[in-house]
């Protein structure tokens, strides 16, 4: 499952209607600019031209938003094609009013940084080397600047050739930033997905046993009169009739089906009165069971101090408390320590295995999803999305995880989760329950 969430074919999408919105701005932006040089300056250049361009886009835009739905999320080939023509026209409209001299040069970095927020480098790449491309076009061939009159002005080329370097580091610099942190925040996002489909799944089987217990309630009244009819008609009927064998086949399965309900309740009340409360020994041995049978020794040392903290089932400690044992259990080379101590303020519980250790460069993003590995030999290994998960899960829980290398380098790793003691024991924090009355009682005395 978590694998289905990180790894959904396509990855992000650019809608049509985000497009077209940028698209609406820069084409009344470029309109009032052109306006504004023309009429309020006075400045002789090809206006015509320039709206000529302006109305193009334009056109293009009322066209997309009759032809397709504004909701469509465009194929990356589709959106790279529209933002390379609002390169290219951008471009045609430098070249119409002076090249790299226009201030507003600077604007053909925006589409790059647009792909690069929302596509692969797959569609950045051409992108930016068209935007190159096109500034590097016009450092040399362009009209001039418009100007009052018949005067012209020029800027040196040297200038020019510095507002083209600032323009390329510019492109680079925006593009790789934007790129960067989209990314880091789809994994994130990605990641935080995953982590509420494993708690919901593990969230949903704890709530099984009271589906049971409602079922073995509901269904015991319709039991017993199936079970009542069935012992009148045995009653009432010869025992030569060709019926009593179907009377006796009934009353036999409605005690089955009773036996059955019987079962179900009374495993509902064991997981109210017992599996619902965790001792913090039970808690840890839960959690290491399913990790024993790998060649690594787990001891489980769940600390022999008065006192012992109880836990309410909680499906985020239990998933990421088992995964971090699993991750330790992995790399261990032939053991892994899982202990647990408390006082009045805290409880501790830490994971130490005997393994090659976190790398020390990794040492401080330990828990990020975007995290690749954690080098064990030539193999290697995940730290990604596990270990953002329990991460996660523990520290909604109220934990604090602290991840580190035992002493010397390369003996081992050690995984530190603390919980404030009072609000997650509940011997401390409410009464103990007492014991409530089942419905067994209710469905032997229907039943019978």
């Amino acid at each position: 499952m978590v694998a289905n969430v990180m790894t959904a074919p396509g990855g992000p999408k650019l809608r049509l209607e985000t497009l077209i919105a940028l698209r609406w701005l820069a084409v009344l932006g470029q309109t009032v600019a052109v306006f504004i040089v023309a009429v309020a300056f006075g400045y002789n250049f090809h206006l015509p031209l320039c709206l000529a361009l302006i109305a193009i886009s334009a056109w293009l835009n009322v066209f997309l938003k009759l032809r397709f739905r504004t909701s469509l999320l465009l194929p990356d080939s589709a959106s790279m094609a529209l933002l390379a023509y609002d390169t290219l026209q951008l471009s045609a409209l430098l070249f119409l009013t002076g090249g790299l001299q226009n201030p507003f040069s600077v604007l053909l970095v925006v589409p790059v940084v647009v792909s690069a927020a929302t596509q692969s480098p797959r569609q950045i790449l051409p992108l930016g080397l068209l935007a190159a491309t096109s500034a590097t076009f016009l450092v040399f061939v362009h009209l001039p600047l418009p100007w009052h009159g018949s005067h012209t002005f020029a800027l040196p080329l040297v200038y020019v050739l510095g507002m083209w370097g600032a323009i390329i580091a510019t492109l680079v610099f925006t593009s790789m930033y934007a790129f960067r942190v989209a990314n880091e925040s789809r994994r994130l996002s990605e990641a935080l997905a995953a982590t509420e489909l494993v708690l919901q799944r593990e969230q949903h089987l704890s709530t099984l046993d009271g589906l049971a217990a409602a079922a073995a309630h509901e269904l015991g009244t319709p039991l017993s009169t199936i079970a009542l009819v069935s012992k009148e008609m045995m009653r009432e009927l010869d025992p030569d009739s060709p019926l009593m064998e179907d009377a006796r086949l009934l009353r036999s399965q409605a005690e089955r089906c009773r036996g059955i309900l019987q079962k179900l309740t009374s495993l509902s009340e064991e997981g109210d009165s017992h599996i619902g409360r965790l001792p913090l020994s039970s808690l840890m041995e839960e959690v290491a069971a399913p990790h024993r049978e790998f060649g690594i020794k787990l001891s489980v040392e769940p600390g022999a101090k008065a006192g012992e903290p109880v836990y309410a089932r909680n499906a985020a400690i239990l998933y990421g408390l088992g995964n971090l044992v699993e991750n330790a259990t992995e790399f261990a080379r032939s053991q892994v320590r899982f202990a647990a101590d408390w006082d009045d303020g805290s409880v501790t519980i830490s994971i130490t295995d005997d393994g090659p250790g976190f790398p020390a460069d990794l040492l401080d993003r330990v828990g990020e999803p975007y995290l690749t590995n954690r080098r064990r030999g030539e193999t290697g290994g995940g730290l990604g999305l596990g270990l953002f998960i329990a991460k996660t899960l523990l520290e909604r829980a109220g934990a604090a995880v602290d991840f580190a290398n035992a002493s010397p380098a390369g003996s081992g790793a050690i995984v530190t989760v603390r919980w404030p003691r009072k609000p997650m024991d509940l011997a401390m924090s409410e009464p103990a329950r007492q014991e409530q009355p089942t419905p067994q009682g209710e469905l032997a005395a229907n039943a019978g």
